[in-house]
């Protein structure tokens, strides 16, 4: 059951988000009991994989270039780096990585070639691939799925309605193009939204309501709470209270049975006894490690101390679906056999002017020239 008939208008669903909290919570059990096991919790990591200098005006990210926050631009990481990080992230109990990239959009050139081997490195360590790297065409999903990547992430954020209001450089009908090429390639989705941004309850409804009308709903829907960053337009709003995550958690796994609700970003604000009722509720993910992308996140320790609290269990990857297939990409092998040639030349250079006699000057100091 991907979407429970019992809610299928905003009414609906209002009436069922406003319900009494324990009996919503209880509600959200036992339909999670039914599709998922209880004690499972799958231990994910972000890491941001090029950092900063992002076009867009997202109000909430402190990653635009047009805000003054404190995060430093940084430049694509590289392939051993993203690997020496993913299997720190597996030592440590996660079994997806999801990489992050503050890009407007894909763009087909040599970062976007080292991102496809990323995902080809970090699939055969065995862990699943998300990827969020903005929005991307037909061609760049069908590449990104050859290498490997298990799921795709591109949030709504919000509703339709209330998108406007923090976004104004990217239409809410781009955010569901890039989700529906993912699709065409057959990629899972795991798209979400951020709560406490100034929107009503109408909007987060609003926002489920925009999954209840595709035709195939995210496998995976990540429950953000606003972390408000000094220097960007959300910098004075108030962190919500843990109930409405909650209720958020509780009301989206009512309404998609067999979809994986992830506890995401805010989690920092929020005690354990207060993540315990969303694991109660249905959230079946956190992301664990210190950072999600720029901002903070309880470390690996904590999470692990929880886990025994509550009697969790991480759960193991690719319960939910088969391990993709890494298929050869062509772009990139021959982009490395052209590098492989041209520093074959270049060495061949060097040999030969050396032969010929040829030294490069020596400079000790500015004086001897």
């Amino acid at each position: 059951m991907k979407v429970n008939p019992q809610y299928q208008t905003k009414q609906q669903l209002l009436d069922l988000y406003n319900k009494p909290l324990l009996e919503l919570v209880f509600e959200a059990a036992t339909i999670h009991r039914q599709f998922h096991n209880p004690r499972e919790v799958q231990m994910s990591s972000l890491l941001s994989i090029k950092t900063g200098g992002c076009s867009e005006d997202c109000g909430y990210c402190p990653q635009a270039a047009r805000y003054n926050t404190d995060v430093e631009a940084h430049k694509l990481m590289t392939v051993e780096s993203v690997i020496e990080q993913a299997k720190n992230a597996k030592a440590n109990g996660s079994s997806r990585l999801c990489m992050g990239a503050a890009w407007r959009e894909v763009r087909d050139n040599k970062d976007f070639d080292n991102v496809v081997e990323m995902v080809q490195e970090v699939n055969n360590l065995g862990m699943e691939v998300c990827c969020t790297l903005g929005m991307m065409n037909e061609n760049q999903a069908l590449r990104l799925k050859n290498a490997g990547l298990f799921a795709y992430n591109h949030n709504l954020d919000s509703s339709p309605e209330f998108y406007g209001d923090v976004i104004s450089t990217r239409e809410y009908e781009d955010r569901l193009n890039t989700i529906e090429n993912a699709r065409k390639a057959g990629i899972s989705v795991c798209s979400g939204g951020i709560i406490g941004m100034g929107e009503a309850v109408e909007d987060r409804i609003g926002l489920l309501m925009s999954y209840v009308k595709m035709e195939t709903p995210p496998e995976s829907i990540p429950i953000n709470a606003l972390v408000a960053v000094e220097g960007t337009p959300l910098e004075d709003q108030k962190p919500i209270e843990q109930w409405e995550m909650i209720r958020m958690v509780a009301t989206t796994r009512i309404l998609f049975p067999e979809a994986i609700v992830r506890l995401s970003a805010g989690r920092t604000k929020m005690n354990i006894e207060g993540q315990a009722l969303c694991f109660m509720a249905g959230a079946g993910s956190i992301f664990a490690g210190d950072k999600l992308l720029t901002t903070p996140n309880p470390e690996f320790n904590e999470d692990k101390e929880m886990f025994n609290i509550l009697g969790l269990l991480p759960k193991e990857p690719f319960k939910d679906a088969v391990q993709p297939v890494t298929i050869p990409d062509t772009q990139l092998e021959e982009r490395k056999r052209k590098e492989a040639l041209r520093e074959a030349e270049l060495l061949e250079a060097r040999k030969e002017a050396i032969n010929q006699g040829f030294e490069p000057r020596k400079v000790t100091s500015v004086e001897s020239l």
